[in-house]
């Protein structure tokens, strides 16, 4: 194992991975930016290095200052979390290429699921249903067009190198196919550096389910169920839950085996997410983040595994020490996204100092957060600071027990989430699980 680790993140995943290393015995090293000097993932961390004097969300993008503050910190590994440089295809292979350890994917395999024309072939051959569509980029109108009389409208056009709904459009209508096209290849130029685009078949009312993966560098491959993320906002995840409330038990297993098929064919390695789409009791292969995600607490407490310690095993080079069949989730687990923004207001991120701070505690609930009470929200990055997570027997003991740790958290100084995860908890659709990837956008009024 290693002996000291550097977190090239902030907030609440810098808190869980710092966690990790503590209880794995290893020294954790916190980065911060001018506006993070006192944040708590810097006040918890062993040792922690100023990464430059800007105040936005650039120094945590700053690669040099990065690997000079591994370099000085002397650290044995660099651990990324999710967002910034986690998603930096050449981050990985610079630090592959330095004396530190990469706590992830191989580069290699990060740039393979970063196109995903690349990851739609590979999970061809390791026979897992795609979405009908193009394996290779479109760059003619007509070929768009052509697809669009085979397969029907509306039709998607996406960025290949494309997630979070950036560079996706949609054309409902052949004479909607050059402008769009154009659209995304812009798109796609401008957020991922890579103007390519590729066509599918649109699902319009989908389910969102996800498969966590964990992968050795011994060939082993292990799912650990899946997490049902329908409940987004422009395709931005607001609450996550487990197990799927809509799949039956023979398409459960189906995804499972399809995960695990993907990421055997790709040699993957250490923990990731297969994403699928699922509509009308068939699913379909959406894309793979090769890192740690936001909702992997919901995937722990009803496995009992460790994702964030089993990243940093595996990247030491341990082998998983558990067989797929020990792997058997226990109950329902609900995540909340906890953010300084007001709903009511399109969402509208509101940073300040938070006042009061009272998280809910009692049986079936986990906090992961970024602050303490008093500590400022900066508005140079992402609103979450806090996920609130509930675990109880069953879906309906999870979503009373969601609303009664929403009801006792006491949060003052900025406005919260929190409104809209009770509304949702107390709407017939969410309850039924009728809801769709659209709930929010096009169902729900938001109070």
């Amino acid at each position: 194992m290693f002996e000291r680790v550097l977190i090239a993140n902030r907030g609440e995943i810098a808190i869980r991975v710092i966690q990790a290393c503590r209880e794995l015995g290893v020294e954790s090293v916190a980065v911060y930016s001018d506006t993070d000097e006192s944040a708590k993932h810097v006040r918890l961390a062993d040792h922690a290095v100023h990464i430059g004097p800007s105040v936005a969300r650039e120094s945590y993008l700053d690669q040099d200052a990065i690997l000079d503050a591994a370099r000085e910190a002397d650290v044995d590994a660099i651990h990324p979390g999710y967002g910034f440089l986690a998603e930096s295809t050449e981050f990985a292979a610079n630090v592959e290429d330095s004396d530190f350890a990469w706590v992830g994917p191989p580069s290699d395999i990060m740039a393979d699921f970063g196109e995903k024309t690349k990851a739609r072939k590979i999970m061809r051959r390791a026979d897992v249903p795609i979405v009908p569509g193009t394996t290779d980029p479109v760059t003619d109108p007509d070929e768009v067009r052509a697809f669009g009389d085979e397969h029907g409208y509306p039709l998607a056009i996406k960025a290949d190198g494309g997630g979070g709904g950036r560079g996706l459009k949609v054309v409902d209508h052949p004479d909607e196919v050059e402008e769009q096209l154009e659209n995304a290849k812009r798109e796609g130029e401008a957020y991922f550096d890579n103007p390519r685009v590729y066509v599918e078949r649109f699902l319009e009312n989908p389910r969102h389910i996800e498969v966590q993966i964990l992968a050795d560098q011994h060939g082993n491959v292990r799912h650990l169920g899946e997490r049902d993320c329908s409940t987004q906002r422009r395709q931005q995840k607001l609450i996550e839950e487990t197990p799927s409330p809509v799949l039956d038990e023979a398409t459960r297993n189906e995804v499972w085996d399809a995960a695990r098929r993907g990421a055997m064919e790709a040699g993957y390695v250490n923990a990731g997410t297969v994403e699928f789409l699922y509509e009308d009791g068939e699913f379909f292969f959406l894309e793979v983040n090769a890192r740690i995600q936001v909702e992997h607490a919901i995937t722990e407490v009803v496995t009992g595994i460790d994702v964030v310690k089993w990243q940093l095993r595996i990247a030491a080079g341990d082998e998983l020490t558990f067989p797929q069949e020990a792997v058997v989730p226990r109950g329902s687990a609900i995540e909340f996204r906890i953010n300084a923004e007001e709903p009511a207001n399109d969402f509208a991120p509101m940073p300040g100092e938070v006042t009061t701070y009272r998280p809910p505690r009692g049986i079936g609930v986990r906090v992961d957060d970024a602050i303490d009470e008093g500590d400022r929200i900066a508005p140079f990055y992402d609103s979450m600071f806090a996920k609130f997570t509930v675990h109880g027997e069953d879906r309906t003991e999870a979503i009373e027990r969601g609303k009664r740790a929403l009801a006792e958290a006491v949060i003052e100084g900025v406005p919260t989430t929190i409104p809209f995860h009770e509304q949702v908890l107390s709407d017939e659709t969410f309850v039924a699980a009728e809801h769709t990837t659209k709930y929010v956008d096009e169902e729900l009024e938001i109070e």
